[in-house]
């Protein structure tokens, strides 16, 4: 019996209630844990990750598009850019050695889970962030879009390239450089931030999942699966992320992160 029909699933719904509980960042789990649990290659865990991420992320900025808090034309500029650069990405995947890419996942979760830990910290401590200067982005409140200039679209450009490669390389859908990108560069409220991330990562991932699997580089058995778990769970997820959320939450996840990447780091070092 072929366990990883259980397995994948398995793994998706959680991964799917970590990012309902803690949102799209949630997913940057789902390449460790499938190589883990499923012994796969970075290289080949990525793209599945991907799938799973762009069936959630679409749902999620479905909402966001409804409630009317998506800034679809930012998404969409910034999503172009990874799209681009997002081939790159999974073209480097398939030529480094698996043990490099496990050590370079490790520290982009280092760096993940220590950013979300001191943010919480701040939150529960009430610490504000120092004061910085205007963004390039800021938000016309008469027409609910933002004003484009040069600046603006720079920052914008490069985070979605950035994003993308990312995506390709890793298979991390790119949430942690999209959202810190959007709190800086822009003014938008936290919850249009996330909206429009979620429009991000879901066209980003697409893209990624679709030139994965135009190479023959997407194990759709293991895949379709692991997506759908993650779409359930997703649900369940923000039907008790309301009460569940939160600076703490957050906290948690991030020592989960940190504990994760301390693993990759010893099967990336390992002979």
């Amino acid at each position: 019996m072929d366990y990883s029909l259980l397995i994948a699933p398995a793994l998706g719904i959680f991964v799917g209630l970590l990012m309902g509980l803690t949102g799209a960042g949630g997913g940057i789990l789902s390449v460790p844990l499938l190589v883990f649990a499923l012994h796969l290659k970075v290289a080949e865990a990525a793209p599945i990750a991907l799938t799973a991420i762009a069936l959630a992320a679409g749902v999620g900025a479905l909402l966001g598009y409804q409630n009317k808090i998506l800034r679809y034309r930012a998404a969409i500029f910034m999503a172009l850019f990874g799209l681009l650069i997002s081939p790159l990405g999974l073209w480097l995947a398939q030529r480094i050695p698996n043990h490099p890419l496990l050590i370079l996942f490790s520290c982009t979760l280092f760096y993940v889970s220590t950013r979300l830990y001191l943010e919480a910290r701040n939150e529960i401590l009430g610490i504000q962030p120092k004061a910085q200067l205007p963004p390039p982005c800021l938000l016309n409140t008469q027409y609910g879009k933002l004003n484009w200039n040069i600046p603006c679209a720079r920052a914008l450009m490069f985070s979605g390239g950035l994003a993308g490669f990312l995506s390709g390389l890793l298979g991390v859908g790119g949430g942690f450089i999209i959202v810190p990108a959007l709190k800086r560069y822009t003014d938008l409220p936290i919850q249009s931030i996330v909206a429009t991330s979620l429009g991000v990562l879901a066209i980003i991932s697409s893209g990624s999942a679709i030139v994965a699997a135009a190479s023959g580089n997407l194990n759709l058995s293991i895949a379709i699966p692991f997506s759908l778990g993650a779409l359930a769970g997703l649900l369940i997820g923000r039907a008790f992320g309301k009460k569940m959320s939160g600076p703490r939450l957050q906290q948690i996840f991030a020592i989960l992160t940190f504990g994760v990447a301390i693993s990759l780091m010893f099967k990336g070092l390992a002979n």
